[in-house]
């Protein structure tokens, strides 16, 4: 049998809301999500809340609980003494919309704004080659969940709504960061841009970032400090300065003058609510783009009489979901740029 416990909840809307007070049963392994499924079940069918995958992977659930941003569905409620008040709220940094669910619409437009990878010129897709210790160097950044409480504590922008225009924030300065460490991207402007238009400069390396995250990304440490140092090093060291001038690379300064990305997903229109292109010198995917989700019917595994993995399986039939960063890549890859074979019997033997 549960125990009942004293649950401390926000609602209301973008006018105005307040906390409300409920006792609600909880069970010994429970998270806070479950004790909010449960609210609404029993007490609370209108509140409204985010959440997805329940499992710490997809992100939905960010909250704000006891003051502390986290996830819902990793929360447990073992951490809380039994006679604590848990107080649930929704994150600080974003507009609400309804009780525990934000608008983070401010997200996906910097995704937006931040060109695509740009593939390297003269290589088809399948015959990318990374050395294992490239791979390994930006894969900590891929495991974002998109969670943004990173950008929910950045006090850039969750005491400075001003500062939102200017900034990017800590998820995207993963992305550049990611993206200029990788060794096939044929953008060279990555520093420029941090610098420019993302407001690098404004992070004063407080950590808060890295705090929070539940994928324990060393975002301050991995990403942030060093692309400062690139931008440092680029921008303010005297010789390199010099030689700017001299080979007059300083005209990357100008914004207007900075590449566009080779990618079919970036257009030229500006991005609604942010500057103006020719301020920003980037561009944004049309937002009459629209993302379409079929559900695939059940079918039977794909293997041959030989029990494995047919090659074409790879070539995928239906395209991908359309990616906010432009970095799509077009399916089905012809058979024809896949290294990929199974290995020969006497290939198994010798193994």
């Amino acid at each position: 049998m549960g125990t009942k416990r004293q649950f401390r909840v926000w609602r209301g809307d973008d006018t105005g809301g307040q906390l409300e007070d409920f006792q609600v049963e909880v069970n010994e392994g429970e998270v806070v999500l479950d004790i909010i499924h449960r609210l609404q079940a029993t007490q609370a069918p209108d509140l409204a809340v985010r959440w997805n995958c329940k499992a710490g992977k997809c992100g939905s659930c960010s909250m704000e609980i006891n003051g502390k941003p986290r996830l819902g569905c990793m929360t447990r409620m073992s951490t809380f003494e039994e006679t604590e008040v848990v107080t649930v709220t929704p994150v600080r940094t974003f507009p609400v919309i309804r009780d525990l669910v934000t608008d983070v619409s401010f997200n996906y437009q910097k995704a937006r704004e931040l060109p695509a990878f740009a593939p390297p010129v003269g290589v088809a897709p399948g015959e990318y080659r990374m050395q294992q210790i490239d791979v390994e160097r930006s894969q900590e950044f891929r495991k974002c969940i998109e969670c943004f409480l990173c950008q929910n504590v950045c006090h850039v922008v969750r005491d400075h709504e001003e500062n939102k225009p200017a900034f990017s924030g800590p998820r995207f300065f993963i992305r550049a960061a990611e993206l200029d460490m990788h060794p096939l991207d044929a953008r060279d402007d990555r520093k420029e841009q941090a610098q420019k238009a993302q407001g690098l400069g404004y992070c004063n390396i407080t950590k808060c970032c890295t705090e929070v995250c539940p994928e324990h990304i060393k975002i301050t440490d991995n990403a942030i400090i060093p692309m400062k140092e690139r931008v440092v090093d680029r921008r303010f060291d005297p010789i390199v300065r010099l030689g700017r001038k001299i080979f007059r690379r300083d005209q990357l300064d100008d914004p207007a003058n900075w590449p566009e990305a080779p990618s079919p997903a970036m257009s030229g229109a500006s991005v609604p609510g942010g500057r103006e292109a020719a301020d920003a010198g980037l561009h944004a995917a049309s937002t009459d783009q629209q993302w379409h989700h079929s559900t695939p019917l059940p079918q039977a595994a794909p293997v041959g009489p030989d029990g494995r993995l047919p090659v074409s399986e790879i070539a995928l039939d239906r395209p991908a979901a359309s990616s906010p960063y432009g970095d799509d890549v077009v399916f089905p890859l012809p058979v024809e740029n896949l290294s990929y074979r199974h290995p020969e019997p006497q290939d198994d033997e010798a193994h």
